[in-house]
């Protein structure tokens, strides 16, 4: 099976809800992010992607590791996907720009059948968790 490589970032709000992104043409929502440029790191691809895609500038160093984790990819069909997670608190205004059709503040405890499987099954109960 194939296997999608990304980075992408959890943003936590204050009340604790987790923005999420649909991509034009689909219909899941996942976390802020995407694949690695050549020679990128996974911490350098998320923080390039969520400028590119959202318009937030965050520095790499406000960052915290999540973890890397395997699941399934979202919206293509038959492939893996390994995604490095990090998670960001910071107070962001995202602005929906690239290939971003729209997005939404979402709680992690209650997720709908629309989010991706690593939201559903991996992050989510991860950020839940006591």
């Amino acid at each position: 099976m194939p296997v999608i490589t990304v980075s992408a970032i959890a943003f936590i709000r204050e009340d604790g809800r987790v923005l999420t992104v649909r991509k034009r043409g689909t219909s899941r929502w996942m976390l802020p992010g995407g694949k690695p440029e050549p020679g990128e790191l996974p911490i350098e691809t998320a923080v390039r992607e969520v400028r590119e895609e959202l318009g937030i500038e965050i520095p790499a160093a406000r960052l915290e590791l999540l973890g890397a984790f395997d699941s399934h990819a979202a919206n293509e069909s038959g492939h893996a996907l390994r995604a490095t997670v990090f998670v960001a608190r910071e107070r962001v205004d995202p602005a929906v720009q690239a290939e971003i059709e729209e997005l939404r503040w979402v709680d992690p405890s209650a997720p709908d059948d629309a989010e991706a499987p690593l939201n559903r099954d991996i992050v989510f109960p991860l950020l839940t968790r006591p």
